[in-house]
Formats: C-alpha cells, sequence, structure tokens
C-alpha cells in the first residue's frame, strides 16, 4: 500500500474514531462520506450503510440488509479463506485487503438489483474498528474504494473500434482483449454476451461488409476487391463471403449493380 493510501486511510479511521460517544454526528459524517461505507456491530451483523454504498450498487433501500446481513455469514466472505484476517478487525485492529475482486452475484441478489450493468469492481477494502472510551470495539466500519470498475459495454466498445481499426491486419485475440483492458477469456466471453457474435466473428463480418463496398466498384475485378482487403480470393474466401451473405461474389456485384441501376432510372 503506498504512503498516500496509508496516509488518507489514517486520517479517515482517526476522524471517526474521534467522532465516537457523538453518535448522531458520527452517523451524518458516514452517510455523507464519499466513499462506499458499511458499518457492523461486534457480532457482524451490519447496523448502517451510507448513501454512497447504496449508489454503488444501484440498491434503493438499506432495510434489505440493515440488520439481516452478517459479514460472518456471507459465502463469499468465506471463500476467500480471509475470514480470520476479517476478525482481528472485530478485536481491535485495522485490516486492510487490496484489490478484492467484489462478488457481484451475490450483492446483485442481496440487493435484489437489476439490470446491473457493471461487469466486475476491483476494490481497496479498509476494515476497522471504531472503540470507546475504554478501547473496546462498539461499531466495525468498512470503506471500499474502487480500483477498476468494468462496465461491460464500455469495453466491448473499445475492443470493436479497436476491430474496425485494425480490420486490415491478421485478427488477433490477445491484442483485442488488451486494447479492452480484460484477460482474454473473460473478454471472449464477454463480447459474445455483448454483441451476439465471437470476437473473430465480429472481425469476419466486419471485413466481409468492407468486401461488400469494394465490389461496388466495377473498376476492379472481384480478385482485385477481395486483394483491396488483403483477403487472398480462392475457394475458402468465396465460400466465407457465401456463408455470410448468402450470395457469391459475382451474383453479389451482379445484383448490387441491378439494384443501383434501377434506383437511377
Amino acid at each position: 500500500m503506498g504512503s498516500n493510501m496509508k496516509e488518507m486511510q489514517n486520517n479517515i479511521i482517526g476522524s471517526f474514531q474521534s467522532l465516537f460517544g457523538k453518535e448522531e454526528l458520527l452517523a451524518k459524517v458516514i452517510e455523507c462520506f464519499p466513499y462506499p461505507i458499511q458499518v457492523y456491530a461486534p457480532d457482524g451483523t451490519s447496523v448502517l450503510m451510507n448513501k454512497a454504498m447504496l449508489a454503488e450498487y444501484d440498491a434503493c433501500s438499506p432495510d434489505m440488509v440493515i440488520g439481516k446481513y452478517n459479514l460472518f455469514k456471507d459465502p463469499d466472505v468465506i471463500a476467500t479463506g480471509q475470514l480470520h484476517v476479517l476478525k482481528r478487525a472485530f478485536r481491535g485492529e485495522t485490516v486492510f485487503f487490496p484489490d478484492v475482486r467484489v462478488p457481484l452475484e451475490g450483492i446483485v441478489q442481496r440487493y435484489g438489483i437489476k439490470d446491473f450493468d457493471v461487469e466486475a469492481i476491483y476494490q481497496d477494502i479498509t476494515v476497522f474498528p471504531i472503540l470507546d472510551g475504554e478501547n473496546r470495539v462498539m461499531y466495525v466500519a468498512a470503506f471500499l474504494i474502487n480500483r477498476r470498475v468494468y462496465r461491460g459495454k464500455d469495453e466491448i466498445e473499445k475492443a470493436k473500434e479497436y476491430i474496425e481499426n485494425h480490420w486490415l491486419e491478421r485478427f488477433d485475440l490477445n491484442e483485442t482483449a488488451r486494447a479492452a483492458c480484460l484477460s482474454k477469456s473473460h473478454f471472449t466471453k464477454l463480447f459474445k454476451k455483448h454483441t451476439g457474435a465471437t470476437p473473430h466473428e465480429y472481425y469476419t463480418n466486419y471485413k466481409i461488409s468492407k468486401v461488400k463496398e469494394k465490389l461496388m466498384d466495377t473498376n476492379l475485378t472481384i480478385a482485385q476487391a477481395f486483394a483491396a482487403c488483403n483477403i487472398d480470393y480462392n475457394g475458402h474466401s468465396a465460400r466465407i463471403f457465401k456463408d455470410k451473405t448468402g450470395l457469391s461474389p459475382s451474383a453479389y456485384r451482379k445484383l448490387s449493380g441491378q439494384k443501383e441501376m434501377r434506383e437511377n432510372l
């Protein structure tokens, strides 16, 4: 953890701790805190969520969480294998979890969220105790800072733009995924979800659309039209064209020419 992050963490913890005994003011500060924050009782039960936390997950009401959600019983928390570290905060320590992938499926189900457009969130999570005058743990607070948020649509638009700018080159899945800032496997799954096609299918379809444009130029032979799109004109490429358009290259050119002639009459 960098010195700036550590300093900010200490300042936030100090500010909250200084307000203990002034519960009403402490609650207001937490409510208006710019980062998502959730407060727990010593037994792990959620007792407070601020506006930023609710906004983070598009949750409309804290009623479905407050008094009902227990951090120690969350299967996603248990699955991390870090529950023993987390419990140290409930014994008076401050613990820090860097770059945590948020278990969105469980959160969406817990909050009853619909049409959630975020695909993945990675957060730095700080969990710290709020102590009374005798250093007893009265509450434990967790505040979250988003490190990376993948909304899916934005990343796929970047990938589509990359494909459309590099369509003359050979398709490279690694480079396309890198342009979207996603792992290759996650990118392939996400691209299919948002476009209905694999990245390679999208690339092929886009390339065929460019061949169709070139075939409209009667100054070019069919082979030259394909060559202008960096494709060798042969039986294989002709079959792909027919699979995508339903017509052979020559039939497509003939039909397009007839259509253009009718439109000009």
